[in-house]
C-alpha cells in the first residue's frame, strides 16, 4: 500500500490532490465529476482510489507543463491500472472520452494472466492498445478497429501494427503513458473545435476542464466481472423504474453500447438479469443508489463494476431528465421529505414547462430538417401543407391535419389557424400575428424561415436544401426549436398529471405577482382557467370581427357614408359581441376580464383579391369598381402608425360606442347569473391625455343610458395600454383619467426601436450572433431601453394616482427574464398567452423564492 503520509502530502498543492472526504476540491476548480466522488467518498461508497487534477493543472498540461507524474502513480498499488476521465464544471459541455487500463504492459499482462487468465489479461491489454493508438498517438482508427482476432493472437497484431504505424514499440513505462494520455486530453478540451461546440452548449470562452486518475476496478476477470450503469427512475417519465443494463466481462459503458449482449438489471420477461446472475450484487447497487439518493438529494446515475462479486461504483452523476421527469423527480423528492418544497419549485427550468403543455418530437426521433425560423410558439405537430385558410378549413372538414403554410398570416388567417395543427410563414417574429395567435391557441408556430421558398402561386414549399414539397405533402413543424422537418417523426404527447399539479400549487403558494392570460375566444379563455390564471389581462376584440356572419356587416359598417348607417351595421354585431362577452364572463367567473376596444386599422377588414372585392360588391349592392376604389382610398402609407386604436375610436365614435354597451349589457347577464362582474375596459395606443378624457366621457354615457334602460347599477374600471413612448412620458397625466394602466410592450419595443415586429424576422438572427442585441427584443423586454420608459411610466402612473394597478400585457409576460424586470418594477401583474401561464407562475415564484432565501 501507498505510505499515508505521502498520500497526504497532496496539501501541498491543492490543485492535484487524492480524493479524500477534506481534500480541498469544489466544482469551479476541478469539476463536476471530481466533487461527486468526493461526496460519494464521503458517503462511505465503494469508490476507487482517485487522484483529482483541478482545472489550471490541466491548462498547464495543455501548454507543455506536467504535474507529478510519479507521485500520482506512487498513490496506487505498483501493479494497478488506471483510467483518466474528464471533469469539466458541468457536464453538458462534454469532454475528452475516458481512456481506460492505462499501466498495462508485458509484465502487468504477464501478472494478470496468472490472476484473471490469460484470455482476459490479453483483452485488457488489447483494448488499451487500440485506445491509445487511435486517441493518443493518433494513428488510424481503422487499421486498429479492422483487427478481426481476439485473445493473445489479437493482442499481438494490435502490437505489431502499432509499431508498424507509430515506427516505435509500443510504450511500456506507466508514467509515460499516463503523461501521454493527460496531455492529448488536455490538447483536445483546448482544441478549437471543442471550444467551439461547449461555447454552443453554453459554456463560458475561457471554461475549464479538470481529469480524475482512477484506480480500475478491471470488469473482465474469474468470478463474476463486468460493468453498467443503474439510476431508480425513467429518465422520461420521471417514474420510479429501474433502469440501466449489465454486460459481463466488460468495461465503462460497454452495456449500453451492446444492445441484445446486454442484461437487464431487474428481472425482466425480456430476457436474463443481473439480478438473477447476482443478486446479492443487485441488492447492493439498488441500496447503493437509494443511499445516495437520499444523502446527495437528487435521482442519480450509478457507473459500475463488478469484481468477483464485488461492487465497485466508479462515478455518480445526476440523471439526466427531460422537463417531465425533472418535474416528476422534484415532486417525489419533496414529498419523500429529501429536499424542501421550495427547493422542489427551484429545481425546475420555466421555458422547459413548455414541454409539458404540447406534443414534442420525440428526443430520440431523426430529424429530417428542410429549413429553419424563429421558434414562434412551442410544441410539434405533423400534417400535409396547405397554403390557405379555406383548404385548411376543408382539410380539418375532412379529418386530417394539415400545416397552414402563408409568407405571413393575417387576421383573415385566422379561421385556418384554428383549423390547422400548425403554422410555417416565411415572414415574421416573435409578435408578428402568426406567432401571437399561435402561442394563444397553443398552435406550433415556425416563423420567419426566409431561407425556405413559398411559391404559393404554384402551390411548392421548397425547403434549404432545394427539395420540393407540394401541396398535400407531409411536413413536422417543431415550435420548440424553430425547426421544419420532412415527413412525421414520433412524438411525445402532452402530460399535465397529478404531479403537475401539485408542483405547481407550491409555485403558486411563494409567488407575489399576479397572472393573467391573453384571451380572445371562449376556448382561449377555458384553456387560461384550466393553468389557473387569475383573470385575462388582455381580450382583443378585433379577431371576433372575422368570423363569416360579422364580416359582411362589418364592412358594411367601413362603407357607411353616415354615422346613422354605420350604427345601423353596427346594431348587428351588438347581439354577437354582446353574446361573446357574456361567455367570457361566465367562464372567468369571480376573475377580472380586460377587455381592450378594437384596435386595428379597417383596412385589414377589407378584401384585397379580386374574388372578395366582387364578394363585398354584391353584398353592398355596389360596382366592383367602386368597391375597389373605396377600398383603394382607405389604404394608407403606414396604417400601423395610422388611424388605429384610439384614433379610430374618436374618429368613428360608434364602434366604441357599440362596445361599451355590448360590454355592459353582457356585464349584467353575466351578473345576474353569477358572481358581480367588473369588466376592466382598455383603451390602445393612447398618446395623449386629451384621447381618454373624450373617449372616457363617451363610455361613461353609454354606461349611463344602460343602466336607465335596465334599472339596473354595475361598476366598470377604464384603463389605458401603454404601449406608445409618450403614454411612458406622459403617464402622471394620463393616469388621473384611468384606473389602470398595462403596458403594450410589443407595439412599445416596435415603436422604441422603429423595427417592424413583423418584418424583423429576417435579420434578426444576424444581429443577436454579430451582439449588435443580446437577445431578440421581441422575445426578451430591452431592460436598458424599453425598460427604461417602462420604468419611468410606472414610476409617473403613481406619482399620478397613487392608487393606480399596473401591469403589462405584451407578449414579454411570459418570458422569465422579462417577468424578473417587471416584478422589480413593482407591477402588480402579468399577462401572456394562456399556454405560457404555467411557465409565468413558476418564474415568478422562482423570484419572490430567490428573495426570501437571499
Amino acid at each position: 500500500m501507498p505510505d499515508t503520509h505521502r498520500q497526504e502530502s497532496l496539501g501541498r498543492d491543492p490543485d492535484v490532490t487524492l480524493i479524500t472526504p477534506s481534500a480541498p476540491i469544489a466544482t469551479p476548480t476541478h469539476g463536476g465529476r471530481a466533487k461527486c466522488l468526493q461526496r460519494l467518498v464521503r458517503l462511505d461508497l465503494p469508490v476507487p482510489r482517485t487522484v483529482a487534477l483541478g482545472f489550471e493543472t490541466v491548462h498547464a498540461i495543455a501548454t507543455g507543463g506536467m504535474p507529478d507524474i510519479e507521485w500520482i502513480l506512487g498513490v496506487f498499488k505498483p501493479d494497478a491500472l488506471i483510467c483518466v476521465r474528464p471533469s469539466s464544471e458541468d457536464p453538458d459541455w462534454g469532454g475528452p472520452g475516458s481512456v481506460l487500463n492505462i499501466g498495462m504492459n508485458e509484465t502487468t499482462h504477464a501478472a494478470l494472466s496468472e490472476r484473471i487468465g490469460a484470455e482476459a489479461a490479453s483483452a485488457l491489454y488489447m483494448r488499451f492498445v487500440q485506445a491509445y493508438a487511435i486517441h493518443i498517438a493518433r494513428l488510424d482508427p481503422d487499421v486498429f478497429e479492422d483487427i478481426d482476432t481476439t485473445g493473445s493472437d489479437g493482442l499481438a497484431e494490435a502490437l505489431r501494427l502499432y509499431e508498424e504505424e507509430a515506427e516505435e514499440p509500443f510504450p511500456q513505462n506507466p508514467a509515460r503513458q499516463l503523461s501521454e494520455v493527460l496531455s492529448s486530453m488536455a490538447r483536445a478540451w483546448e482544441g478549437t473545435t471543442a471550444r467551439l461546440l461547449r461555447q454552443a452548449k453554453g459554456a463560458p470562452v475561457d471554461a475549464g476542464l479538470g481529469l480524475v486518475v482512477q484506480e480500475m476496478a478491471l470488469g473482465l476477470g474469474q468470478g463474476e466481472c463486468g460493468s453498467g450503469v443503474l439510476q431508480l427512475v425513467n429518465s422520461e417519465t420521471g417514474e420510479r423504474q429501474i433502469t440501466g443494463r449489465y454486460l459481463s466481462q466488460s468495461q465503462g459503458r460497454e452495456a449500453l453500447q451492446r444492445g441484445q449482449a446486454s442484461l437487464y438489471l431487474e428481472s425482466d420477461p425480456r430476457g436474463p438479469s443481473l439480478q438473477e446472475l447476482a443478486p446479492e450484487a443487485f441488492e447492493a447497487l439498488k441500496a447503493h443508489a437509494a443511499f445516495m439518493r437520499e444523502r446527495l438529494r437528487a435521482e442519480m446515475q450509478i457507473e459500475f463494476t463488478i469484481e468477483n462479486g464485488q461492487v465497485h461504483i466508479l462515478d455518480g452523476v445526476r440523471v439526466k431528465r427531460t422537463p417531465r421527469a425533472a418535474l416528476r423527480i422534484a415532486v417525489r423528492l419533496a414529498e419523500d421529505g429529501i429536499i424542501t418544497r421550495q427547493e422542489a419549485v427551484m429545481r425546475v427550468e420555466p421555458r422547459g414547462l413548455s414541454e409539458l403543455l404540447h406534443r414534442q418530437v420525440d428526443p430520440e426521433a431523426e430529424r429530417d430538417m428542410i429549413g429553419r425560423g424563429v421558434a414562434a410558439s412551442p410544441g410539434a405537430a405533423t400534417g400535409r401543407i396547405v397554403f390557405s385558410s379555406s383548404e385548411a378549413q376543408a382539410s380539418a372538414a375532412r379529418g386530417e391535419p394539415c400545416i397552414l403554410v402563408r409568407r405571413e398570416t393575417s387576421p383573415e388567417d385566422v379561421r385556418g389557424m384554428h383549423a390547422a395543427v400548425g403554422v410555417l410563414t416565411e415572414r415574421g417574429g416573435m409578435t408578428s400575428h402568426a406567432a401571437v395567435i399561435g402561442r394563444g391557441l397553443g398552435l406550433p408556430c415556425v416563423v420567419g424561415a426566409a431561407r425556405m421558398q413559398f411559391r404559393q402561386k404554384d402551390r411548392v414549399l421548397v425547403a434549404e436544401d432545394g427539395r420540393r414539397f407540394a401541396e398535400g405533402d407531409t411536413i413536422t413543424v417543431d415550435g420548440t426549436a424553430g425547426q421544419v422537418l420532412a415527413g412525421a417523426p414520433r412524438m411525445v404527447e402532452a402530460a399535465l398529471d397529478d404531479a403537475f399539479q401539485t408542483f405547481m400549487s407550491w409555485a403558486d403558494a411563494e409567488r407575489d405577482i399576479g397572472v393573467r392570460a391573453n384571451a380572445d375566444t371562449p376556448a382561449d379563455a377555458a384553456t387560461a382557467r384550466n393553468f389557473a390564471a387569475q383573470g385575462i389581462g388582455l381580450c382583443r376584440t378585433e379577431h371576433m370581427f372575422f368570423e363569416a356572419d360579422r364580416i359582411t356587416p362589418m364592412r358594411e359598417m367601413i362603407f357607411a357614408d353616415s354615422a346613422e348607417d354605420r350604427q345601423t351595421a353596427l346594431a348587428r354585431l351588438l347581439p354577437m359581441q354582446r353574446a361573446d362577452f357574456t361567455e367570457l364572463f361566465r367562464i372567468m367567473e369571480g376573475m377580472p376580464v380586460c377587455i381592450r376596444l378594437f384596435d386595428p386599422p379597417l383596412h385589414e377588414f377589407l378584401p384585397s383579391d379580386r374574388a372578395g372585392l366582387r364578394d363585398l360588391a354584391e353584398a353592398l349592392d355596389l360596382p366592383v369598381s367602386d368597391v375597389t376604389r373605396r377600398v383603394e382610398s382607405m389604404g394608407e402609407y403606414n396604417p400601423m402608425l395610422g388611424m388605429r386604436g384610439v384614433r379610430l375610436g374618436i374618429a368613428v365614435p360608434e364602434i366604441y360606442d357599440m362596445q361599451a354597451r355590448a360590454i355592459f349589457e353582457a356585464t349584467l347577464v353575466a351578473s345576474r347569473e353569477g358572481a358581480p362582474v367588473v369588466p376592466e375596459i382598455m383603451l390602445p395606443l393612447v398618446s395623449a391625455c386629451r384621447e381618454v378624457e373624450l373617449v372616457r366621457t363617451r363610455i361613461d354615457a353609454v354606461a349611463a343610458a344602460v343602466r336607465n334602460e335596465s334599472g339596473r347599477d354595475f361598476d366598470y374600471s377604464l384603463g389605458v395600454m401603454v404601449e406608445t413612448p409618450r403614454a411612458c412620458l406622459r403617464a402622471d397625466e394620463i393616469a388621473q383619467h384611468a384606473h389602470f394602466l398595462s403596458f403594450g410592450t410589443n407595439d412599445l419595443t416596435q415603436m422604441t426601436y422603429g423595427l417592424s415586429r413583423d418584418d424583423a424576422g429576417r435579420f434578426m438572427s444576424d444581429y443577436v450572433q454579430q451582439g449588435v442585441f443580446a437577445e431578440d427584443p421581441f422575445h426578451r423586454l430591452d431592460s436598458e431601453g424599453v425598460g427604461e420608459l417602462v420604468a419611468i411610466g410606472v414610476e409617473r402612473g403613481r406619482q399620478g394616482n397613487g392608487g393606480i394597478m399596473l401591469s403589462i400585457c405584451g407578449e414579454h409576460g411570459g418570458d422569465p427574464d422579462s417577468i424578473a424586470f417587471c416584478r422589480d418594477a413593482g407591477m402588480d401583474y402579468v399577462s401572456c398567452s394562456p399556454f405560457r401561464v404555467p411557465v409565468a407562475r413558476l418564474a415568478a415564484a422562482q423570484l419572490a423564492i430567490r428573495d426570501k432565501i437571499g
